[in-house]
């Protein structure tokens, strides 16, 4: 067994409230309990690693640049909550864009693995031990084998459709909970 696990999560709607293309820092609200969560996360071994498609960019209503500051921000909130990230990987692009350089279907838009396979890449990830958690079935990598647990959280959008789930929780806290007491690995 080589590597770390890792808990490789979404973030809207998992990490912070669903909020229509969040371009500004006050749109992007902590779920209640996520540093907590994210700490648990880190204290039990875990690299926390986000993974999350942002089409804004691709729709021309922020930059790349200024999405770099909201993550920033991000970290800074959830820091001030008790946690943190190990990584953050996001997807700027949209078939459906109007953003010049950004409008076309691409490997790394969720469902798709490219943002998975660049965080594999770049760190020491023991994939049978790891867990994804996120508000959607894209966010769980069901196709991807010989991956550990996947939660669905309920915090974001509705939840339609469960497939590919291991377990379904109300809040990040509450799967983070579910993983570190029954899931892990």
């Amino acid at each position: 067994m080589s590597g770390r696990p890792a808990v490789f999560l979404d973030r809207d709607g998992t990490l912070v409230e669903e909020r229509h293309y969040p371009v500004r820092a006050e749109d992007l609200v902590l779920v209640p309990g996520a540093g907590a969560a994210l700490a648990r996360l880190s204290d039990a071994g875990f690299l926390r690693i986000v993974l999350t498609n942002q089409s804004a960019v691709a729709r021309g209503l922020l930059t790349e640049e200024e999405l770099g500051l909201l993550h920033d921000d991000l970290c800074r909130k959830l820091a001030g909550d008790g946690g943190g990230l190990d990584a953050l990987y996001y997807c700027p692009h949209h078939p459906q864009g109007t953003a010049v350089g950004y409008s076309f279907a691409c490997a790394c838009r969720k469902p798709a693995r490219g943002l998975l396979e660049l965080a594999l890449a770049e760190h020491d990830v023991d994939l049978a031990r790891s867990a994804f958690i996120g508000d959607s079935p894209r966010d769980l990598f069901a196709d991807v084998p010989g991956a550990g647990k996947r939660i669905l959280v309920a915090s974001g959008h509705p939840l339609q459709d469960t497939r590919g789930a291991d377990h379904v929780a109300p809040h990040v806290g509450a799967a983070v909970e579910w993983l570190l007491q029954r899931g892990r690995g």
